[in-house]
């Protein structure tokens, strides 16, 4: 049965504009953290709140026949899970998320976290784009096919809420719950970026992640910098050495062999074309301060380095005082919060344990050296595509947004691919998301691209509806 083309764009943006974004509107006001960021959230009942919001709204907006799957083991966030029958035993896995980050600092006058805010077709707060959307996009798609009568495969619609803090409450579902999940041909994660607003991309690898705190102690107490200084050693300074055995300070490349991997020719490939589409707007999808240079003047270099390369940020700082109560001291202790991104392919548990060798040994003036680990994970790089799965993804894009797809691969991550690829190596991946230019999910000013993200969730159902031809005659 062919795909009306227009009415799926209608049946889904009608159904945006009246059910989902007064939906999203509730969710970013409320302050949803995830459990790194919370770890009282049970008491806080924030997270049950997201939860009641989510469940209320299903069952305001059913699909029959579905069933919900309302999940909580003891101890761990809660987990959604919702089946909708299919024409085939094939299965297909929709992915999103309902935890949030902190709301960050820097919200321009007029807008902040918990407060929403519709300004030139953008949906501003925070969640709403990273990940709050993704339930309701995929109920739209379903919605969109039902309307049609358009067969589909079984669908399996997965909504967790620990996925900020690394996901470490999903394997356990996984693994409780894994006759509800079956064994997806396809998965669509709805957690990921894109280059520009004009055309559907989708992401063919995402970085693992490993972040920790370095702590350098001098002093049990402050002192006098006036009496201190040039006689007990600085623990900025110190602590600014162990950095420069991690990175290189001029060029930002991190030193150690081990966090680095080989970058397979066909991401090459994919990064130049993605450099022609972008050019100059790599560095535009950012606000920002005037006259900035980037890291390379190269783009295809600087699409590598946010996908291929490991990299370092200082996220955080303890020990230091802010600027209006900073007093004439040499400081005790300073400590710093460390986030490093890491290549598909370098394993995260390897790599921690390379930072405790380099960053602990032969501490400079026999200083205290602390470190402490957190949360990690391991990057993905997506098997090949295939061609069914080109050729809907290029139909989609060229019937929603005019333009061919595009490909490129994310410098962020989603723990929960690299979990899936493990447990099912023969699936497809469709990972997308709204993450565009300047939306600046995780920090302040988060936005939703309301026109991109209806076109988005038009292109799922359509790829939905595709699979079903291509693969099934």
């Amino acid at each position: 049965m062919p795909v009306d083309v227009e009415a799926l764009r209608r049946s889904v943006g009608g159904f945006w504009d009246e059910a989902i974004l007064p939906a999203l509107c509730e969710y970013i006001r409320i302050p949803c953290l995830s459990g790194d960021f919370d770890p009282q959230w049970a008491a806080h009942g924030h997270m049950e709140a997201a939860r009641r919001l989510a469940l209320d709204w299903l069952r305001a907006h059913p699909v029959t026949p579905w069933r919900i799957h309302d999940r909580t083991l003891p101890g761990r966030s809660p987990l959604i899970l919702i089946e909708i029958p299919g024409d085939t035993d094939q299965t297909l896995l929709l992915y999103g998320h309902l935890d949030k980050q902190p709301e960050m600092q820097g919200w321009e006058a007029g807008l902040g976290p918990w407060e929403p805010v519709i300004r030139d077709r953008r949906l501003y707060g925070r969640g709403g784009a990273d990940d709050g959307y993704a339930l309701f996009a995929a109920v739209a798609a379903v919605r969109a096919l039902k309307a049609q009568g358009l067969p589909h495969a079984r669908l399996v619609i997965l909504i967790e809420f620990s996925e900020e803090s690394g996901s470490p409450d999903l394997p356990a579902y996984l693994q409780a719950h894994g006759d509800i999940i079956g064994a997806p041909e396809l998965v669509v994660a709805l957690d990921s970026g894109a280059g520009d607003y004009e055309r559907l991309w989708s992401t063919t690898s995402l970085r693992g992640m490993l972040s920790c705190t370095l702590g350098v102690r001098v002093l049990r107490e402050a002192a006098h910098s006036g009496m201190a200084s040039g006689i007990v050693p600085s623990s900025m300074r110190i602590l600014r050495r162990l950095l420069e055995r991690l990175e290189d300070p001029a060029t930002g490349e991190l030193r150690p062999a081990g966090l680095h991997a080989p970058i397979p020719e066909p991401r090459r490939r994919q990064a130049e074309a993605a450099a022609r589409i972008l050019g100059d707007g790599i560095l535009d999808a950012f606000n920002t301060v005037p006259g900035l240079e980037p890291v390379s003047q190269d783009p295809v270099e600087l699409l590598l380095n946010n996908t291929w390369r490991p990299t370092l940020c200082v996220v955080g700082q303890e020990g230091m005082p802010d600027l209006e109560v900073a007093g004439n001291v040499l400081r005790a202790y300073t400590k710093l919060k460390l986030s490093l991104r890491l290549p598909p392919g370098v394993d995260w548990e390897e790599a921690r344990e390379l930072l405790r060798e380099v960053l602990t040994r032969d501490p400079p003036y026999r200083a205290r050296i602390e470190l402490d680990f957190d949360q990690g994970g391991n990057g993905w790089d997506a098997p090949a595509l295939a061609p069914w799965l080109e050729r809907a993804t290029g139909e989609a894009s060229r019937h929603y947004y005019g333009r061919d797809a595009a490909y490129f691969g994310l410098g962020g991550s989603i723990p929960f691919m690299a979990m899936l690829g493990e447990r099912f190596p023969a699936a497809q991946f469709l990972i997308t998301g709204v993450l565009g230019p300047r939306s600046n999910a995780h920090g302040p000013n988060e936005f939703l691209h309301i026109p991109y993200a209806k076109a988005l969730t038009a292109s799922v159902a359509y790829i939905i509806a595709r699979h079903r031809e291509l693969t099934t005659g």
